[in-house]
């Protein structure tokens, strides 16, 4: 079985030409996307001369920790822009632990106190507050910023009696996220249980047996539209799971001009929603193709071929790139794609369309193209369901992977190479606006019970279910068959 356990997505692209599942991983309301700052200075990786400006001038590319976090702390009379807050956060953490972020802030506030400015203060530290609970709550997990928030809190309220109950509000909604954050990883885990009681090593001949797999999709459900309805909400509902943050972290690394320490130990490296997602790409990818090894006949392999094809097609056209590109791999698996006798029976010229809006040349142009289309889409739709967009998530990853890669975090001179993570906020901050997105379709519990729990082939256990279908053509072969027999 295809397994999450890698960070390097370089593992991916040799699969994908293959038609193998992801094995890469470290990999609607107001956009997240840095749009303040210059494009330009997103696009390289040079080592610009450190330029901070005050509010209103050009932006910034480099500059020493201790100046960005002066342009975060608001002031009486000056507030960061939103897509600084953002992009900061998101990349400090690099460099300094959240914790030790907020007590920087806390700091801020005595200080106030003492300078008797808290009323004209306190507004707009509460403002900040209020943008990093809702953007990065599981910050607040950790007891030491729950007492430090708290610290904040009590140096704010007094100043105005309104105070009190707005913070009241922010406190109640990220307790509602931490606890819906927390469900969902009990339901990650729930879900990761079952899938892994479900496979199925080995599958013994089909025309002497019955396969020990006896349920069917086609069974199950039988309507394209309604199946590829059915994947996007569980898309959705694992893409709302993961956290900005969790990009960051799991490319976390050493930087070689960064003198100081990690900021995160491993064991507070969370990437749990992020791998669960990759490890849902390649359940679909194995359950694609156990669907269509499985059966003994070959004309009822052709219509469960017939069947995803237009399953894809509906997810392409609601959007749905991230399974559309697993349906894609899971019919391009070798034990799947070497059955020609049951492709020769298939109606396949809407599959070839599909490949091709989904090759990988020119660094997947085409479905960059129409990624773009989907997201304009979205952005002017007026019902619900035009405006999802759900991107192939290992491209996703790649991207950010090589932009991490290719840019150190700090320059030579020890300033912060801000530039890059400018561009970081720009390809997270997209993601956050489309994961933002509700399901627009009911769900059939019959049909998601299914999607997580039907029993699957291991790899070998393809191979053999389709040397069953359509016996061995070469030597090579042969030698797999006796083997797994």
């Amino acid at each position: 079985m295809c397994v999450l356990n890698s960070l390097h997505p370089l593992h991916f692209h040799s699969q994908a030409r293959r038609g193998m599942p992801q094995t890469v991983c470290p990999a609607a309301g107001t956009m997240f996307t840095p749009s303040g700052f210059s494009p330009h200075l997103a696009s390289t990786c040079s080592e610009a001369d450190p330029v901070i400006e005050d509010e209103g001038g050009p932006p910034i590319t480099s500059a020493s920790l201790d100046t960005l976090i002066q342009h975060l702390v608001p002031t009486t009379d000056y507030y960061p822009e939103k897509a600084y807050v953002f992009t900061f956060l998101l990349s400090a953490r690099l460099f300094i632990s959240p914790p030790e972020l907020l007590a920087r802030l806390c700091e801020t506030c005595i200080k106030q106190q003492q300078l008797d400015q808290m009323r004209k203060f306190g507004p707009k530290i509460l403002q900040l507050l209020t943008e990093w609970t809702e953007t990065f709550p599981t910050d607040f997990r950790e007891e030491k910023m729950v007492g430090l928030f708290k610290d904040i809190i009590h140096r704010i309220a007094p100043c105005d009696e309104a105070y009190w109950k707005t913070l009241s509000q922010v406190l109640q909604t990220l307790n509602q996220k931490l606890a819906a954050i927390a469900q969902g990883e009990e339901c990650i885990v729930k879900v990761n249980a079952s899938s892994v009681s479900s496979i199925s090593d080995k599958l013994v001949a089909f025309k002497t047996k019955s396969p020990p797999i006896q349920k069917e999709m086609l069974s199950i459900c039988n309507d394209p539209y309604t199946l590829a309805q059915q994947l996007t909400y569980i898309e959705l509902e694992h893409l709302s799971h993961i956290g900005p943050e969790e990009f960051v972290q799991a490319f976390v690394q050493k930087d070689k001009l960064d003198s100081t320490q990690p900021c995160f130990s491993e064991q507070k490296k969370k990437t749990t929603n992020l791998e669960a997602y990759v490890r849902w790409f390649n359940r679909l990818c194995y359950l694609v193709a156990t669907e269509i090894c499985m059966p003994a006949k070959k004309k009822q392999r052709a219509q469960v071929i017939e069947f995803f094809i237009d399953v894809a097609r509906e997810c392409f056209n609601i959007g749905n790139f991230n399974s559309l590109m697993a349906i894609i791999s899971g019919m391009n698996m070798s034990p799947v794609s070497r059955l020609k006798k049951t492709w020769g029976k298939a109606k396949t010229a809407k599959f070839f369309i599909l490949e091709h809006q989904m090759d990988p040349t020119g660094n997947f142009y085409n479905y960059r193209t129409a990624l773009r289309g989907a997201a304009h889409r979205s952005q002017t739709a007026n019902s619900n369901r035009e405006k999802i967009v759900i991107p192939f998530f290992s491209l996703l990853i790649k991207d950010i992977y090589f932009l991490n890669e290719g840019c150190a975090n700090r320059l030579p001179n020890g300033h912060v190479h801000f530039a890059k993570f400018v561009e970081l906020a720009r390809q997270v901050g997209e993601f956050m606006t489309w994961k933002q997105m509700e399901c627009p379709f009911e769900t059939d519990r019959s049909i998601l019970h299914y999607l997580h729990t039907a029993p699957i082939f291991s790899e070998d256990g393809l191979y053999l279910a389709s040397y069953e279908s359509e016996s061995p053509e070469n030597q090579v072969e042969k030698d797999r068959w006796k083997a797994l027999r």
